[in-house]
């Protein structure tokens, strides 16, 4: 089965085309044939949202995987983040979560909250 994607990786925005044999054609950077042989095999997304936090200040904390995680599992990711509660203080690239849904993918905080 073949596939049109535009790949995301830089700005030109190519439209790619990967056939059968996962041969990629229409990328102006070689970065392009990476992606679209990723994104057609097992695609993946950095997951960013929120959690609840226990601050005085603030009502929630900013979060994201640490890396992408497949695209399979970003709705067990958002269970886990639905239902989790911060504590103060808490630094940048905390991790608040260890190895998220069994992703093996840390959820980590992208905003200092200290009180």
């Amino acid at each position: 089965m073949a596939y049109d994607l535009i790949c995301i990786v830089c700005p030109n925005g190519c439209h790619l085309h990967v056939d059968d044999n996962f041969n990629v054609t229409g990328n102006r950077c070689p970065r392009g044939p990476v992606y679209a042989k990723q994104e057609v095999t097992n695609p993946t997304r950095v997951v960013t949202s929120t959690v609840k936090i226990n601050s005085k200040v603030f009502r929630v904390l900013p979060v994201k995987t640490k890396v992408a995680v497949p695209k399979k599992n970003i709705f067990d990711v958002m269970n886990v983040i639905e239902k989790t509660v911060a504590k103060v203080p808490v630094h940048i690239g905390d991790v608040i979560v260890c190895n998220v849904a069994g992703t093996g993918v840390d959820l980590v905080a992208t905003r200092d909250i200290l009180e």
